[in-house]
Formats: structure tokens, C-alpha cells, sequence
């Protein structure tokens, strides 16, 4: 369990240092072992945050047509909106103990199946109560990438480039949400339903060619296939008996520590923790990113702007600032970002109000920020937090 003094909390921590320390031969390390197959793991697993992006983004474009071809009425088509994060949190709760025993390629798979039975089940629906069950699957199918995409980033990265491809997360949700959006614009919202089946596809193609977390494979004691993961992804001439040595350490720590329970969350020892990678999450599910997600289309309308093009440009502006803290983040640190994520967040409330021009300037600002701040950090945090329990 990390010592509380590992965390850079308060006064005596400088602004421009990250929420954890790192090794400094570590972090100076230019070792990037067999990058492309870490990009390729990472692609691989982002494909699952593309598919929640597209997820998430189904709802705005699609609106009018299920509301006419089906006849639902409001309410009910808030209710398919909304059933969205029940399903997620159903999944991201539930996924953990999957995860440790089918590993993370494993869960991966069947995050993927679970998605694609949802969208067969949307695309083939007559009413809203199908409607509801298909968008419950592929909402526990984005609730179980949301926890173990990260963490098989995390687990197959190298230190120095963690920050970096983890934002990479973030940005295939933005990415999978521009998409859909774009492709909303000019398709039914059967076909809309069909395409967002490919990132799934895709995963479940990929994850044949990549090797799981070595993390996992060492819990579970599959010790050559750990030391052949492990040198597939620093490279075949890579002295990779130092970090082996880490991770076995590490485990056999674990194994002698007494079984954990949920209230050794609330031990003093891991409270600070736990109030940073939770409390950050919660952070971000209030932000209000959700609601002006899935309503995009009404907000711009109501503002006088074509909803098409207003969805188009704002998702744009999401790639192109979480690009941004992709490249920044490790040098300027978690804290900074975060704070003026908040700064600028609180002029978007002060302009919002002004009138329909101002609502989109108020929500471009809004959109920038929270992708620089909120949007990428409590994920990388989060997983920061996993490896300093």
C-alpha cells in the first residue's frame, strides 16, 4: 500500500508535480522498448473506447427517426437515453472479478460480444421496451471498457509513455462520438445501429494479435507466458529481468497482505487515495458532459444553430484539445491541467447565459476544457491510484 507521503497533496506540494512521484531514472528513461507493439495493444484496446464514444453519441442524431418510425413519446425516448449509464455502472462494478479471472484480453471479448448482442437487438427493434434492453447491453458493454481499458493500458506501458497513451482513452471516446455524429447525419438510425458493431468487430479481431497484461499472466501464475509477453512488448534484445523481478515482487507482496475488505478503503492509510481516484470520477460524471451529450442536437436547434454541424464541430474540438493534453500532460502534470480545466469551466457559466451565440461559444469553451482536464486525467489517475494500493 503506498505511504501517504507519496501523495503531493497540500501546501508543501509544487503545483507542477503530478498527483504520485515516479522513479527519476524512470521517468528520464528514453527506453521505449518494442513501441509498436505497445501502440498496437493500445489501438486494440481503444477500440472499446470508440465504441463508447459511439455509444454515448447515438442518441443525439437518432432522436427524430426513432421518435417518428416507432412513435415514442418524450418520455419514453428520455428513458432510452438515460438507461445508457445504468448499464455502465451495472458493468464497470461487476467487471473486476472478470477481469482477474478471464484476464483483460478476455473481459475485453466479452465486453465486445455483450456490445454487439445489444446493437442487433436496437437495430432489429419494433418498440421502446427492446429499445431499452438493447441499450442496456451496450451500456454494460461500455461500463466494462471503461474499467479494464485502462487498465491493460496501464499494465502493458512503459512508465514515461503511461500519461500519454492512456489519454489516448479519452480520445477514441471523442473520436467514436465525432463518428457518430457525422455518420448520424446521413443515415438511418438502423444503419447508425449496424456501424456501431465495427469497433467491436475490430476488437475482437485484434485482440488475437497482442499478448495479455503480463500483470495478469504473473497473478495467475502462467510464468512463460508472462516472460513472453513481457519481452514481446519491450523488444527482443530488451534486459526485461528488472521489471520482471518488480512485478513478481509486487504480486508476492499482495498475496501476503490480509484479504481486503471494503472498508479497508476507508483505513487512513488509503483514504487519501481512494478520495483522489474516486472523488475524480465523480467529478467528471457531474460535470455535465453526459446531458450535453446526449442532447447536442437539441441545444444547438434551441440556440438557432444547425444541429448537424454544431454536433460536428464541437466533437472535432474534443480530438484537437485531448490531442493536445496527450502531449502536455506528463510535463505539466495532473493537478495544473485539472485546475485550469475548473478555471476556464467557470467563465463558460458566466458567458452561457448571454444569448443563443454566447450558449455555443459557452459550450465550445465547456467542451475544450473538460477534455484538457476532467475528460482524460481521472482515468490515467485512476489507474495511478490502482497501482499505489
Amino acid at each position: 500500500m503506498a505511504d501517504s507521503q507519496d501523495i503531493e497533496i497540500g501546501s508543501s506540494g509544487s503545483l507542477y508535480q503530478p498527483f504520485f512521484h515516479k522513479d527519476e531514472k524512470q521517468q528520464n528513461s528514453h527506453d521505449n522498448g518494442n513501441l509498436f507493439m505497445v501502440i498496437l495493444c493500445t489501438f486494440v484496446a481503444v477500440m472499446g473506447s470508440f465504441e463508447f464514444g459511439s455509444s454515448i453519441g447515438y442518441s443525439s442524431p437518432t432522436q427524430q427517426g426513432i421518435m417518428e418510425e416507432l412513435g415514442m413519446s418524450s418520455e419514453e425516448y428520455s428513458m432510452f437515453g438515460s438507461i445508457l449509464p445504468i448499464g455502465a455502472m451495472v458493468g464497470s462494478t461487476s467487471c473486476g472479478r472478470a477481469a482477474d479471472l478471464i484476464g483483460r484480453k478476455g473481459t475485453m471479448k466479452m465486453s465486445s460480444i455483450i456490445s454487439i448482442a445489444g446493437w442487433l437487438i436496437i437495430y432489429l427493434s419494433l418498440g421502446p421496451l427492446s429499445l431499452d434492453v438493447g441499450r442496456f447491453l451496450t451500456g454494460y458493454g461500455i461500463g466494462v471498457n471503461s474499467y479494464v481499458v485502462p487498465v491493460f493500458i496501464a499494465e502493458i506501458t512503459p512508465t514515461h509513455l503511461r500519461g500519454a497513451l492512456l489519454t489516448v482513452h479519452q480520445v477514441a471516446i471523442s473520436t467514436g462520438l465525432l463518428v457518430a455524429y457525422t455518420v448520424g447525419a446521413f443515415v438511418s438510425w438502423r444503419t447508425l445501429a449496424l456501424t456501431g458493431m465495427i469497433p467491436c468487430a475490430v476488437m475482437i479481431l485484434g485482440l488475437y494479435f497482442i499478448p495479455d497484461s503480463p500483470r495478469w499472466l504473473a497473478m495467475v501464475g502462467c510464468q512463460a507466458e508472462f516472460n513472453a509477453a513481457l519481452q514481446k512488448l519491450r523488444g527482443d534484445t530488451a534486459d526485461v529481468s528488472r521489471e520482471e523481478a518488480a512485478i513478481e515482487e509486487s504480486l508476492v507482496t499482495l498475496q501476503h497482505l490480509p484479504k481486503a475488505t471494503v472498508l479497508d478503503l476507508f483505513l487512513e492509510r488509503n483514504l487519501r487515495l481512494v478520495i483522489i481516484g474516486v472523488g475524480l470520477m465523480v467529478f467528471q460524471q457531474f460535470s455535465g458532459y453526459n446531458g450535453v451529450v446526449f442532447y447536442a442536437n437539441q441545444i444547438f436547434t434551441s440556440a438557432g444553430v444547425p444541429p448537424n454541424v454544431g454536433s460536428i464541430l464541437y466533437a472535432c474540438l474534443q480530438i484537437i484539445v485531448l490531442s493536445l493534453g496527450a502531449v502536455i500532460i506528463d510535463k505539466a502534470g495532473r493537478r495544473p491541467l485539472l485546475m485550469v480545466d475548473k478555471s476556464i469551466q467557470i467563465e463558460h457559466a458566466l458567458v452561457s447565459d448571454m444569448g443563443p451565440m454566447f450558449t455555443i461559444i459557452g459550450i465550445m469553451i465547456y467542451m475544450g476544457s473538460y477534455c484538457l482536464g476532467l475528460g482524460g486525467i481521472p482515468w490515467i489517475v485512476m489507474s495511478e491510484v490502482n497501482k499505489n494500493m
